[in-house]
This record gives C-alpha cells, sequence and structure tokens, in this order.
C-alpha cells in the first residue's frame, strides 16, 4: 500500500480536518483516507442515467414514448 505526505497544509485546513475526523470519531489519518476514498470512487461509478443510456444502446434503442394507464386501480379480492 502507498503511502502520502502532505506538506504546507494551511493552518485553516488542519484544524478543519481534525474537527471532522473527531466528529466521525476517527484519527486524522483514517479521515484523509475516507475522504480520498470517498472522492476518487465517485468518479468511477457511472450514473444511472449513463447506464440506461448502454442499456438503449444494447438494444438497438428504446422507445419511451409509452402511453400510461390512466384507469383506476382496483382494489384486490381474496374471495
Amino acid at each position: 500500500m502507498g503511502s502520502l505526505n502532505v506538506r504546507n497544509l494551511p493552518d485553516a485546513t488542519h484544524q478543519a480536518l481534525r474537527i471532522q475526523a473527531a466528529r466521525h470519531g476517527r484519527s486524522m489519518e483514517a479521515e484523509v483516507r475516507a475522504i480520498l476514498n470517498q472522492a476518487l470512487n465517485k468518479q468511477n461509478v457511472p450514473g444511472l442515467g449513463s447506464m440506461l443510456a448502454t442499456i438503449g444502446r444494447d438494444f438497438q434503442g428504446v422507445d419511451l414514448d409509452t402511453q400510461r394507464d390512466t384507469a383506476p386501480i382496483e382494489p384486490a379480492t381474496f374471495d
């Protein structure tokens, strides 16, 4: 596993990091790991729209011009 040293961190940022880590019950090092993992993993996960667009391309397009059934819903009967 790699390691990273961050130099010349502004005092205000250092203090904010210390407070945030305490709120989450973590060390500052663990808090930085969590922040980096969260920030970088968001970029690798496609959104729902991207996934649906991919599915549509796989099926040579999807017809989304569908009429919705406006009839009222009848309650189920268990006779």
